[in-house]
């Protein structure tokens, strides 16, 4: 394998620059987005996206849940693009998320949003995107061109700005101070070292765990094993992996935990330490661990911006077990970078 950086890790260290260019290039569509989106005063909100992309709407679904107040539902493009389905979509506010905005299944169901009622605002790297097309407002997140299959800017910087939109919309001040501080942040994050955490990756499977917005990250995490590694990686919450799928850890068996400094950081540290009893080789992003090992993290200045920088820590470590592996994480087998399902 070349011994030139994969495009994976140059993109990984391009975040923080991207986030910086969103921050300052991005300010006028989000502050016309949320008002626009304050005007409609929605009720609920609706997120469409697949892959990395949904992961990025669970996260911005505790994040309206937990700051707005306002459920995000996440609904199946295939509603529209396969079941034909015109959903009643008043007084809601459609968040979709893609980052080439050239899905079909998902452009189908944000433009059938649209046409009964719903506000639709399109997060996209493409501003020209068919989705752009389809969508009351656009919200380009400014990544720059990303060449490695894997997403890792896109997913980053669709956080950011959804988290901002949000942020906006509720004109949470506070909130609002830590996003415009996350470029720094982000830049500590892409030198975290969890060589411990990569070293204990046998090729076996593994589970991550979170809970809340953390969550989001785990779920963003299992995928990125699979496909960058072809590792089996399952991402469940703090909440749920001490009933069933707690029968599968045995000694040396990986678990990466993803904790922030919010009200859930307890349950996942406790689960973590829980999972370490039972042998199983733990690592979480928190100091107050008394089994499992604390990996390295950057704290934000709001507990909703910390699992943004430690995604940015995992990537860094998954993408050195793809090459320990052999594996060249640009190209996944099986895989393309735009994946237009119907």
């Amino acid at each position: 394998m070349s011994s030139e950086p994969t495009l994976m890790r140059q993109e990984v260290l391009e975040i923080p620059a991207a986030v910086d260019r969103l921050l300052t290039a991005g300010g006028s569509a989000i502050i016309s987005a949320a008002t626009a989106a304050r005007k409609v005063d929605p009720r609920y909100f609706i997120s469409v996206a697949r892959g990395s992309s949904d992961h990025a709407a669970t996260f911005l679904k505790y994040a309206s849940e937990l700051v707005l107040k306002r459920p995000m539902a996440s609904v199946g493009p295939s509603v529209k693009s396969i079941y034909g389905v015109e959903l009643d979509a008043r007084d809601a506010v459609g968040i979709s998320v893609s980052q080439s905005g050239k899905s079909p299944d998902i452009v189908r169901l944000t433009q059938s949003l649209c046409d009964s009622g719903a506000l639709t605002v399109a997060i996209t790297n493409d501003p020209t995107s068919p989705l752009a097309a389809a969508s009351n407002a656009t919200l380009p997140i400014h990544a720059g061109p990303e060449l490695s299959v894997a997403a890792t800017k896109t997913f980053v910087t669709s956080l950011v700005a959804g988290l901002w939109f949000l942020a906006e919309l509720q004109q949470e001040d506070g909130l609002l101070a830590a996003i415009r501080a996350l470029p720094d942040a982000l830049d500590k994050a892409t030198r975290c070292d969890w060589s411990a955490a990569a070293e204990a990756i046998d090729g076996r499977s593994l589970f991550t765990i979170g809970r809340g917005p953390s969550w989001a990250i785990s779920n963003e995490a299992a995928l990125k094993f699979k496909e960058t590694c072809l590792i089996h990686a399952e991402s469940y919450s703090s909440a749920e992996v001490l009933h069933g799928p707690v029968s599968i850890v045995g000694a040396g068996f990986p678990v990466i935990a993803f904790a922030s400094q919010d009200l859930a950081e307890a349950s996942v540290v406790e689960t973590a330490d829980s999972l370490a009893e039972k042998g199983a080789q733990a690592f979480v992003t928190s100091d107050k661990a008394t089994k499992a090992t604390p990996l390295p993290h950057v704290r934000t200045d709001h507990w909703l911006c910390d699992p943004i920088p430690t995604i940015v820590s995992f990537y860094a470590m998954v993408e050195a077990v793809a090459l320990a592996r052999g594996i060249n994480p640009d190209q996944p087998r099986h895989l393309n970078k735009v994946t237009e399902t119907v």
